[in-house]
């Protein structure tokens, strides 16, 4: 007979503006939390160097991405610079079904594709503690001109304004702090009463 806690894994979505520090926090969160799974991208760029196939990315020709996109292959893509990334629908659904959770590190165009697709999907948007903190940051990255670096504050003002669009937000004025709150949100999604409320009242009533 089913039990309360065998339930699908959650779909979680991380995102935010460029130099925010998602990756990181991504990163120090999967080192800590073994039983969520970090779904891999798909890309048809080339590889670089230190980059390892199934790790950093699933490296695939553009016909290959093409024809698995009109087959319904993909969760979520975009097309940047000439090359696709997108994310693989089979490995994530089937760790889902397993009740795994699944954490996707995607950009915001992305997440949107997801929520449409996926209702019950946790969106999780990480903010910088301040705009002048952010440039700084990508300042530090020394990767840039100052043009595309006022492009990139620019972009991230714009897609601070779809905050309303998520679950949640972090601030990332500290990694660990921000990956105790990632902790927080999961277990406060476990017990949510708008997300298993249904089954909770099959299961009880089954009970009589």
């Amino acid at each position: 007979r089913e039990n309360i806690m065998d339930r699908k894994g959650l779909l979680l979505v991380l995102s935010g503006p460029s130099g925010a520090g998602k990756g990181t926090i991504c990163e120090s969160f999967m080192q800590k939390c073994h039983d969520v799974k970090l779904s891999v991208s798909t890309t048809t760029r080339e590889k670089r160097n230190g980059e390892v196939e199934g790790v950093s990315y699933n490296f695939i020709t553009k016909e290959e991405f093409e024809h698995s996109l009109k087959n319904n292959g993909f969760l979520e893509h975009v097309h940047v610079f000439g090359n696709y990334y997108g994310t693989p629908r089979s490995v994530v659904e089937e760790n889902i079904n397993k009740g795994i959770d699944v954490l996707l590190e995607i950009e915001i165009v992305g997440a949107m594709q997801i929520k449409e697709k996926y209702p019950d999907a946790v969106l999780i948007f990480v903010l910088p503690p301040t705009i002048c903190e952010l440039e700084k940051r990508i300042v530090k990255r020394g990767t840039e001109t100052n043009d595309q670096i006022k492009d990139r504050l620019s972009r991230a003002l714009s897609e601070i304004r779809k905050i309303n669009e998520y679950s949640y937000f972090i601030v990332n004025n500290d990694v660990e702090e921000a990956v105790s709150y990632m902790e927080s949100i999961i277990k406060a999604e476990k017990s949510s009463v708008k997300r298993y409320s249904e089954q909770i009242i099959n299961l009880y009533q089954e009970e009589k």
